[in-house]
């Protein structure tokens, strides 16, 4: 079960604490409206997803759901799934002397502008669904599985096959889609419990 407000999410952190609340003051002057979506801090300009905060084991970072449009003056963002994501980019911290206000507002600034003009990259809709053999095999033993898979909608069935297909040795592959088909039965989507 995830986080269900923003006061919680902070409360709960303990590493990185200061820096979360650094980066959190640093865009409570934005005028963006706060929220929790995927578990996690985001904020918001007239419905639209501009930019989120996160806290990992070796950094806490921005994300930017539209960050390949910024123009990246301070050459920080990063695109943490290369080959996965094509608007969302990152900006990592390892230290809060490096959370600098005024590049950060910049960045949001821009960012807020562009949602405002409607600039945006659109997901690839439509692509077709490869099932790793490894999970093919998995469903191929399992009917109730097989059948509540392509039940689910395809942004769910999507998660799945790029989880267990992401794993580099064939026995994480062949573990994750095991461990996968309990959540499939049921009809849950792999990162339901994130969703609000």
């Amino acid at each position: 079960m995830g986080v269900k407000t923003v006061d919680e999410y902070f409360g709960a952190a303990r590493p990185w604490r200061q820096e979360l609340f650094k980066l959190r003051e640093v865009l409570c002057t934005t005028g963006l409206e706060e929220t929790v979506k995927w578990g996690a801090p985001c904020y918001v300009h007239e419905g639209t997803n501009v930019v989120g905060i996160g806290a990992f084991k070796a950094y806490v970072g921005l994300w930017f759901f539209q960050g390949a449009l910024l123009s990246d003056a301070e050459g920080v963002l990063i695109n943490a799934q290369a080959g996965k994501t094509k608007a969302m980019r990152q900006w990592r911290f390892t230290d809060s002397k490096d959370i600098r206000t005024r590049p950060i507002k910049a960045y949001v600034e821009e960012a807020i502008a562009l949602v405002a003009a409607g600039e945006q990259i659109k997901p690839e809709r439509g692509k077709r669904i490869e099932i790793p053999s490894e999970l093919a095999v998995a469903l191929g033993g399992d009917a109730r599985a097989r059948e509540a898979f392509d039940k689910l909608s395809l942004g769910k069935r999507r998660e799945y096959t790029e989880h267990v297909a992401s794993a580099k040795r064939e026995a994480t592959r062949a573990s994750r889609a095991e461990k996968a088909l309990p959540l499939i039965r049921a009809g849950r989507g792999l990162h339901d419990k994130y969703r609000s």
